[in-house]
């Protein structure tokens, strides 16, 4: 008996689909539509006064609920709409201008971040990303001897988008603070699926979303900055709501506040809030170490049923180096997902990778045998279709 199945109630879509791809788009849960009910009601019944109420405290508060989650303390972790505007907050807290102008990340971390930092070189930064060998792994030892002292920020991802590889955050980190550098780890793939404590980690900064495995939908990003140093960052994106007095309205340079809003800036998107807090809630309530046992065996489930019918599997086959997602790349695997998609089996397909398949709690495994089934059964339909046309020719 698999006790988490218990929350598949909590899930509607999971009665209409077979849902596998947590790793982009986690199922909503039941209690949402009463979360994002609740803020009509707040609004229409408070009108401006749900600012001082409930909206004003809502970066923070909701933001506690990540904290739990990821190891933070209280008033740690701040929310924001998107990882992009995470990482150019942090970044805009360095001057690139100078000798230590450097950024270092992995070649397979997510396209946006890496946007990001080559939009920084027309300010003087460099940016060194270590490529993988084997489209699977990031090799530890060339990160480490990428980190150098003119390095000012390491910013990577702590389970690869990709690849479902686990990144050792402790060794990076470690080299990291050894030569005066920061560290920013993107663990949109690991919270609510992989264990984590950014203070255990001594972490400078981490920034993550909801859609995935966190089950709170789009537009709720949240950012986590170490407690010692908010004293010492100044971002240059910034907004009101990150002034000492954002109700002064007063002019001029800004006076930053000295909490956690300091890494605000304009007004924060309240409905995506009161959609997310249910999934956060749920994750708390169940346990990341419950949900990682169960991952661990059902990913190996997935690999071995993967192998079985010879399709090769994109993921590292040990464990403790693994995130929540298996990739397989099968012939026609992005006609292969339109098809599953179709017969309302959710996965994605990433190029040079495979498709992605990812199994959370709520997941039965029959499911991961369905869609094995299912993916073969298409290829060998492609085959015959390949088949007759040729035949015709």
């Amino acid at each position: 008996m698999d006790p988490l199945l218990r929350w598949r109630d909590e899930f509607p879509t999971l009665e209409k689909t077979v849902h596998l791809i947590s790793h982009s788009l986690g199922a909503m849960p039941k209690r949402t539509r009463a979360r994002l009910q609740e803020y009509c009601d707040l609004w229409t019944d408070r009108g401006i006064r749900a600012w001082e109420e409930a909206w004003w405290a809502m970066p923070r508060t909701v933001g506690d609920l990540i904290g739990r989650i990821i190891g933070a303390g209280p008033g740690e972790v701040v929310m924001h709409q998107n990882v992009s505007i995470c990482q150019s907050m942090v970044l805009s807290c360095f001057d690139w201008s100078g000798p230590r102008n450097k950024i270092v990340s992995e070649l397979s971390n997510f396209p946006s971040n890496l946007y990001i930092f080559h939009a920084l070189e027309r300010q003087g930064a460099r940016v060194e990303t270590v490529p993988s060998p084997d489209g699977v792994t990031v090799p530890l030892e060339a990160m480490l001897q990428a980190i150098d002292e003119r390095t000012a920020l390491v910013s990577v991802s702590h389970v690869v988008f990709k690849s479902a590889y686990i990144q050792d955050l402790a060794a990076l980190t470690k080299r990291a603070h050894e030569v005066g550098a920061y560290i920013l780890a993107d663990v949109y793939q690991s919270a609510g699926t992989v264990p984590l404590n950014v203070r255990e980690l001594n972490l400078d900064f981490a920034a993550g979303g909801s859609v995935k495995w966190l089950c709170g939908g789009p537009g709720a990003g949240y950012l986590y900055v170490r407690r010692d140093l908010w004293p010492k960052l100044q971002p240059r994106l910034t907004g009101w709501l990150a002034h000492q007095r954002p109700f002064a309205f007063e002019t001029g340079p800004i006076d930053y506040a000295d909490d956690i809003y300091r890494f605000l800036h304009g007004s924060p998107a309240i409905p995506a809030m009161y959609a997310a807090r249910s999934g956060y809630e749920i994750i708390n309530e169940i346990g990341v170490p419950a949900i990682r046992e169960k991952s661990l065996r059902q990913t190996k489930l997935l690999i071995e049923l993967a192998q079985e019918q010879g399709f090769k599997v994109n993921v590292p086959l040990d464990p403790r180096a693994r995130g929540g997602t298996v990739i397989m790349d099968v012939p026609h695997g992005a006609q292969v997902t339109r098809e599953l998609l179709k017969r309302d089996f959710l996965v994605d397909h990433r190029p040079g990778a495979g498709i992605r398949i990812a199994p959370h709690f709520y997941t039965k495994d029959e499911e991961l045998t369905w869609v094995i089934r299912e993916i073969r059964q298409i290829l060998e339909s492609k085959a015959y279709e390949a088949h007759a046309a040729s035949a015709m020719h």
